[in-house]
């Protein structure tokens, strides 16, 4: 994810990154490709107020976590191309495209079939329209059912709709498995999520917040945003932080900014919290962090194999 403001992280997770790979197989209209839902995919397929009349071959994703998702449903054949932030998986088809500034004459060059958005920035969505571009927009997501339900429609609107049902069903299985068993606690454990060096955090309003709810801990980040004035991601102060002494510190800015055990414990005042002491500062990958597709279930796992370390 790129971290260019917290606020643009919010207003794609507030943000994330997405793609594809390889160039698109060609089938008939009638008959599914190999690694189809086969016989299961109907054209013309509607999300939305979007209608596709046949399976999309040249797909481009300009969210990070759309292109996550693309590939985890059996449609990665179909992406020609992906934003300069999507990574994941790593042979997507990285372009020059970018999901922060998006140029339409530059997109639709490219002649998709279908184009992926996470945010409707400049108003791309009807400047891609006028040109004849089908568009969906995947906005970030604020519970697990968005994201479940963003991986049925692009199941739908790509011809995977089974594979896309088994995604999400491999993702409630996995998650219920991770949440059955936890630790009986008298008090909660209390955690800082840290999105950047900046001490932007995220509260337990956020998609990111619901994940750590999860996993059954309390978010000392809850009462800086207390009443939604900054959309569920305020900044804290680091008197806020050390006289919360939150019993772990979960680091979403570790590619991003370099930051890790050390630089926190290096921080004024820092060394005497709990997590810090305790050695219970937990390095995250920032990708993971930040998006809502499958690998979400990875992130879920990162904070309870933390805090299970921790006896009850």
């Amino acid at each position: 994810m790129s971290r260019r403001t917290p606020r643009l992280f919010a207003a794609t997770l507030a943000v994330a990154a997405l793609a594809l790979g390889a160039c698109a197989e060609k089938t008939s209209d009638d008959a599914p490709a190999a690694g189809s839902s086969s016989g299961a995919a109907a054209f013309p397929a509607t999300v939305g107020n979007l209608t596709l009349d046949k399976r999309p071959e040249k797909i481009i994703s300009l969210s990070p976590t759309a292109t996550e998702m693309l590939f985890a449903i059996g449609a990665g054949k179909q992406v020609t191309a992906v934003d300069d932030q999507s990574n994941y998986p790593a042979d997507a088809p990285k372009s020059e495209l970018s999901g922060f500034q998006p140029n339409a004459e530059a997109i639709a060059g490219k002649n998709p079939d279908l184009v992926l958005l996470a945010n409707d920035t400049n108003k791309i969505v009807a400047q891609l329209t006028a040109l004849k571009v089908p568009v969906l927009l995947t906005p970030a997501a604020a519970t697990l059912d968005d994201s479940y339900r963003q991986l049925t429609d692009l199941g739908t609107l790509t011809g995977h709709p089974t594979e896309a049902a088994d995604v999400t069903a491999r993702m409630k299985d996995e998650i219920g498995k991770l949440t059955k068993d936890l630790p009986q606690r008298s008090t909660k454990l209390t955690y800082y999520h840290e999105l950047g060096p900046e001490l932007y955090s995220a509260t337990s309003k956020t998609f990111i917040g619901s994940i750590y709810a999860l996993a059954g801990l309390e978010n000392i980040a809850d009462a800086s945003d207390a009443d939604g004035k900054n959309g569920g991601y305020p900044q804290l102060s680091q008197e806020v932080i050390v006289k919360a002494n939150p019993d772990f510190v979960f680091l979403a800015d570790v590619k991003c900014c370099q930051q890790s055990a050390d630089t926190v414990k290096a921080r004024s005042g820092w060394a005497g919290v709990t997590a810090v002491k305790n050695n219970q500062v937990v390095a995250l990958d920032d990708d993971v962090a930040s998006r809502w597709g499958p690998r979400v279930v990875d992130l879920l796992r990162s904070i309870v194999d933390a805090t299970a370390k921790v006896p009850a």
